[in-house]
């Protein structure tokens, strides 16, 4: 399967041809957009046929559906997750996505990617198993609910330990790997609430603002290397992701189910999103609703904006 930017089957707004909205598009705009972006990219060949990729937190939610959309487009894969039953569901699903895929070529490797001391290992594994390794996927990590004075100094730790310090690890060991070869690519699941704040949801918020603050300067550190970092940041998707999120006491879970649907895009949508982004090597996505990205606008360029919107 051979991806680019015109591919998308929506584009919908005057902003960002990334995202599923409601309203009809604006042609100029997008026009002038996707011109802007052909013209400043990076020059690539955006097909995933053939590539080594290896996701973490691939049992469920984004992770999962990533893995299918990866599959149907050819790639090899290495699932990664704690529960070893979720991770065999997957692996059958992508196989039968696509009949092309043999057994061989999507790989299993469970992991508590919390356990830093078994990331060079399980890298060793998985260049073992494949030979190579084109593309790491970041996914791992939980959310939060919680009052911003209320939130233990623990939680902020297990939470950094989760969506920051373990990504780094990892991340760190691949890239070795990639200087070494000259290419490669990092993919990381951060949040729009990487990019604004969100309420009830400080140090996730931090994790997501830390992750971008780590990653951005390895380009300015080596500015004409083959190796690319991929920034996805969803907005609220349909999944079961809050009910296991933190809160603001160690060790106990959020546990309430929302609704999945309201004002929240598919996550069969945000994972084939993510996999144009990831097949064009893009620096940076947000991929959200026209109604979510329009507040993200706001208040990204309007620092003031959003909390008087919140007062409102």
């Amino acid at each position: 399967m051979s991806w680019s930017i015109l591919d998308v089957p929506t584009f919908r707004g005057p902003c960002n041809p990334l995202h599923q909205g409601e309203e009809q598009p604006d042609t100029m705009s997008i026009r002038l957009l996707l011109a802007l972006m052909k013209w400043t990219a990076r020059p690539t060949k955006p097909s995933l046929k053939g590539k080594t990729v290896w996701i973490t937190g691939a049992s469920t939610g984004i992770g999962e559906h990533l893995a299918y959309v990866l599959a149907k487009a050819g790639c090899k894969l290495i699932l990664s997750a704690r529960r070893v039953a979720e991770l065999e569901r997957v692996k059958k699903t992508c196989l039968e996505e696509n009949r092309n895929l043999t057994d061989n070529d999507v790989e299993i490797y469970p992991m508590d990617v919390l356990d830093l001391d078994l990331h060079e290992k399980a890298f060793e594994h998985v260049i073992n198993k494949f030979g190579k390794l084109d593309i790491l996927v970041n996914n791992a990590g939980r959310s939060q609910r919680a009052k911003w004075e209320n939130i233990e100094i623990a939680v902020d730790k297990e939470m950094f330990n989760l969506n920051v310090f373990s990504i780094l690890s990892l991340s760190r060991i691949v890239v070795k790997h990639f200087l070494k070869i000259g290419k490669g690519q990092i993919v990381n699941t951060s949040s729009l609430a990487g990019i604004v704040p969100v309420p009830m949801s400080a140090t996730y918020c931090g994790t997501k603002h830390a992750l971008h603050g780590y990653f951005k300067p390895f380009f300015l550190e080596y500015p004409d290397n083959n190796i690319s970092m991929t920034m996805v940041c969803p907005g609220p998707v349909q999944t079961e992701f809050l009910a296991k999120s933190f809160t603001e006491k160690s060790g106990e879970n959020y546990g309430v189910t929302t609704d999945i649907s309201k004002n929240k895009i598919s996550v069969e949508r945000c994972a084939i999103l993510m996999g144009v982004a990831i097949a064009n090597e893009l620096d940076e996505v947000w991929i959200s609703t026209a109604s979510s990205l329009r507040l993200v606008y706001m208040t990204y360029c309007f620092p003031n904006f959003a909390k008087w919107y919140v007062s409102t």
